[in-house]
């Protein structure tokens, strides 16, 4: 093995899967399919970029309470902030594989990775700004990040509402569901200095914060699929979602009851149920256009 068992479980690489839906996104609404830069990109983002992200941020932050997608940390040692680095080296020379705009792209992204978890800078000590800067960079840069990569797009280009407004979706959709992400660390963060937006909103208030923030967001993207692929993908898509509403709101009557039901189990919980079916619906949503089933534009 390359690195040590605890460098690989705090790279975190199967965790990928919960940051997924945006790259399906982009591609689901890209109206083509192109399969070897697909899957580059796919490669070069969630078994590098990712993963060099999250190893980066165990590093500094030494959790000994339970992360996004590790349970039980084991203690970190500088071999991971190595790996992490050459990580992010890896996934930016699999990025000029398909276009320096690319690459370039996933450099900006690595780089505010690094601040938002370096103790230098450290963003995730200040909870607004933290929260904005991960759902801009995970959310909509992502967004317009796969979408260059797959359509070969000029910078200009991703500024045209078509596909800037679905880039925004995506960080919407990230500002309601990070908070989440943080609910089981408030003791953790608590030690660290660290004032998250959960935090500041406090168990109950994250529910409710998440909740008014996903009917918004699914109100948009309903707008956003009948608009541009037609009726019956806007149909489908709260289809799609239900498993996770209904999750989401026995979780919350559980909680409401004892707060100490807001764990790391149920958290990873909701993210698995939240990525399948966002995942399904925009890999669904692309299959239907290839085969004609929704219309583009």
């Amino acid at each position: 093995m390359l690195f040590k068992k605890s460098t690989w479980q705090h790279l975190r690489i199967p965790f990928s899967f919960y940051l997924m839906p945006i790259y399906c996104f982009a591609i689901g609404t890209s109206g083509v399919f192109i399969w070897d830069t697909a899957l580059l990109s796919f490669l070069a983002i969630h078994l590098f970029l990712y993963p060099a992200s999250n190893g980066y941020n165990s590093y500094f932050d030494k959790d000994e309470e339970s992360i996004g997608g590790l349970e039980k940390p084991p203690p970190v040692d500088k071999e991971l902030y190595y790996a992490a680095l050459l990580f992010d080296a890896i996934a930016v020379l699999l990025g000029f594989l398909i276009s320096w705009k690319f690459a370039l792209m996933m450099l900006v992204y690595g780089l505010v990775s690094k601040a938002y978890s370096s103790d230098k800078i450290r963003l995730k000590k200040y909870p607004v700004i933290g929260w904005l800067v991960v759902c801009l960079f995970q959310g909509a840069f992502t967004y317009a990040m796969v979408k260059q990569a797959h359509l070969g797009l000029l910078f200009s280009e991703l500024l045209l509402w078509e596909h800037l407004f679905p880039a925004i979706l995506s960080t919407a959709m990230l500002l309601g569901s990070y908070p989440m992400t943080q609910i089981y660390q408030h003791k953790e963060d608590a030690k660290r200095g660290d004032l998250t937006i959960s935090r500041i909103l406090g168990i109950k208030g994250t529910f409710l914060f998440t909740g008014i923030f996903f009917g918004g967001t699914t109100g948009g993207f309903i707008y956003y699929f009948s608009t541009q692929f037609g009726q019956l993908a806007a149909l489908f898509f709260p289809i799609f979602l239900l498993p996770v509403l209904l999750f989401f709101g026995q979780w919350f009557l559980k909680v409401l009851k004892d707060e100490t039901k807001a764990d790391f189990k149920l958290t990873m919980q909701l993210n698995l149920i939240s990525a399948v079916c966002l995942n399904a619906f925009f890999i669904s949503l692309l299959f239907g256009i290839q085969l004609g089933i929704f219309k583009v534009g």
